[in-house]
């Protein structure tokens, strides 16, 4: 009896553990190199980590000149990309990344 109520308590905590993994937002972001707007898609979508997603993000900046075979993995075919791998669905966002709120909204972080 005392068995089956460890593995039922273990149960709950992996459950906590997948609604925590869940929770949880792995974002890639995809630059040429340190242009203006590269510079500016970096700085947008950090400060969107920091206020909106603070310890919940794992935010990789990649340029594709120093790292192009990531880019070409991913096939990314413009710059900047934000690729949105967790929580599902996975998402890309190309091009202007100055504009928040669609950022967020596609990001479901924020309502329609």
């Amino acid at each position: 009896m005392r068995q089956a109520k460890r593995e039922g308590s273990g149960g709950s905590v992996e459950k906590g553990l997948q609604r925590k993994e869940k929770n949880k937002y792995v974002l890639r972001l995809y630059v040429s190199g340190l242009t203006q707007r590269s510079i500016r898609a970096i700085q947008n979508i950090r400060k969107i980590c920091d206020e909106r997603l603070k310890d919940r993000c794992d935010l990789q900046v990649i340029d594709i000149y120093k790292q192009p075979v990531l880019a070409k993995g991913e096939q990314i075919i413009a710059t900047p990309t934000l690729i949105k791998k967790l929580p599902p669905p996975l998402r890309k966002f190309i091009g202007d990344l100055t504009n928040t709120d669609r950022i967020l909204l596609g990001l479901d972080l924020q309502k329609k």
